[in-house]
């Protein structure tokens, strides 16, 4: 709603004269009142005009307040309507409760009654969207100084944290100039970031007493202290989750789980799937396991999938660890047949200590969007893509397998390899037949791009990533930016702008939820 849109009333009474000091009274405080003394002139009214709410007698003579009631809820299923009325009859308000009144008062009724009625109905959703922008107000000077400061890698995570609550109270509140400056703000926000990281990012994997959480060293800080040989735990990827889509997924999970840790770790480089999850089941960087585990690591140019070697991978790290007596299982699910088989043989799993589930849904919904026109509509923003993933986890398998675990109280962990940002700005490059085809980071030799619009790794070896041959280095593309290629540029342009991509450098991209969870 507008926040300076007035409130407009139709107020319903066979007696209206009478009320004449309540409407001036109401008009006073800035409302605009209609009235109407019978229920035909009402149903009439609201066919020609638009009201916010209404105040409807429940006894009137022709039609009555309950028969209007039930003509104005079969067009105006979601128009609050308030009865009033003299009786106390039980089965009247049954009547008028089971026909969607919002709320009902006894005459006589006094002004104020009236007005605290409106302000819990209607005038609560203004004041709530008003309080929220200017909390909001507030926090953007305090967001703004802290992009000044110097941060460091908790002071990140708690920028984020603060971003991504404002954006979704934001989103809720319904201003769009507000929500338009806190896109600025992210913007910035993502530009110190990428500054960040192009400075940090080599040392931490030099020093890792200096390092964040990140995604090799999760399993074995997140998940393994909750494995224990008397309990069962459930371990779940969903792969391309950001923390925006978690903290939506989560509102639907409270009243099964309390959430005992909320953390935020670092994707590691690449931002994508191929490196992030298989270094989360390995405990390795990519060199590492191209290095110890040949067979099962696939290098960019190499046939066949990427990630076709988690469960090897895991049961690789649980030895090295020495902890290969724990009994664990491990699934994929790729789509909602697998998903309603593992539903139905879940029972098997609970003499498990370990049961790894990797979901591989939000990844494909954001890959089909830049394909399918239908999808793009449907998440057509960050917002609409919230929602998207929102609406399809109540009614997933995923649902149901959380259900369960909650129910039989096992031990909950869940995270994700890394997240996706809507990418608005091209940035040429130039390469090679065989260089590879991400939008967010390229990989290859005799590369020729902006600079100043990549993160440049000349070296590979010093980030623990496998190097195709002596001259090959890494980019990746920083904030909102996606590679195009000069001779196709103006396909690849109108193609992928404005698509969801990973494997660069953003907040969300790389600022990922893990959370651990409990039954209630």
């Amino acid at each position: 709603m507008n926040l300076n849109q007035k409130i407009t009333i139709l107020w319903v009474d066979d007696e209206i004269d009478l009320l004449k000091p309540h409407v001036i009274f109401l008009e006073d405080k800035g409302y605009s009142i209609v009235t109407a003394n019978n229920g035909v002139t009402a149903v009439e009214l609201l066919e020609n005009q638009y009201f916010d709410l209404v105040f409807l007698d429940e006894n009137m003579p022709g039609l009555s307040g309950l028969e209007t009631l039930i003509l104005i809820k079969e067009k105006y299923s979601d128009l609050p309507v308030i009865m009033i009325t003299k009786s106390e009859e039980e089965s009247i308000m049954e009547e008028a409760i089971g026909s969607k009144i919002s709320d009902y008062l006894i005459k006589p009724v006094n002004p104020n009654q009236i007005l605290l009625s409106i302000k819990k109905h209607i005038d609560s959703k203004r004041l709530v969207s008003k309080k929220t922008n200017t909390d909001y107000q507030k926090e953007f000077r305090t967001i703004g100084m802290k992009l000044v400061d110097s941060l460091n890698i908790q002071d990140w995570k708690e920028l984020f944290k603060k971003i991504t609550f404002w954006e979704l109270e934001l989103e809720r509140s319904g201003d769009a100039g507000m929500k338009q400056i806190l896109e600025m703000q992210k913007a910035e926000a993502n530009a110190q970031f990428f500054k960040f990281i192009k400075l940090n990012y080599e040392k931490w994997l030099l020093d890792q007493n200096e390092s964040p959480l990140m995604s090799h060293k999760v399993f074995r800080e997140k998940v393994l202290p909750q494995t224990t040989d008397n309990t069962c735990t459930f371990f779940i990827v969903i792969d391309n989750l950001r923390y925006d889509q978690w903290k939506m997924i989560e509102s639907l999970l409270t009243t099964d789980f309390r959430v005992d840790e909320e953390d935020l770790y670092f994707s590691i480089l690449p931002t994508a799937t191929q490196f992030s999850r298989n270094a989360i089941f390995s405990g390795l960087m990519p060199s590492e396991m191209e290095k110890i585990h040949k067979n099962w690591w696939r290098n960019e140019n190499d046939e066949g999938g990427k990630n076709m070697y988690e469960e090897q991978f895991l049961l690789a790290q649980l030895e090295r660890l020495g902890k290969s007596n724990l009994k664990i299982s491990y699934n994929k699910i790729t789509n909602i047949d697998l998903g309603r088989k593992f539903i139905d043989n879940i029972h098997n799993l609970s003499h498990n200590n370990l049961n790894v589930v990797v979901y591989n849904f939000v990844d494909m919904l954001s890959h089909a969007r830049t394909d399918m026109k239908v999808i793009k509509e449907l998440a057509e923003d960050n917002a609409a893509y919230r929602s998207l993933t929102t609406s399809w986890f109540e009614h997933s398998p995923l649902k149901e397998m959380m259900t369960y675990i909650s129910k039989n109280k096992f031990k909950l962990v869940i995270t994700t390899d890394h997240g996706t940002v809507l990418v608005k700005k091209p940035t040429k490059i130039l390469g090679p037949k065989d260089l590879t085809t991400n939008l967010r980071y390229k990989h290859g030799k005799n590369m020729k791009y902006d600079k100043k619009e990549v993160f440049e790794i000349n070296n590979p070896k010093d980030v623990f990533l496998p190097s195709l041959n002596i001259s090959s280095k890494y980019v990746f593309a920083r904030e909102d930016y996606f590679f195009a290629y000069p001779n196709n540029y103006n396909y690849y342009v109108n193609h992928y702008k404005e698509t969801f991509q990973h494997g660069g450098i953003s907040l969300e991209e790389m600022i990922i939820p893990v959370v651990t969870l409990n039954p209630k």
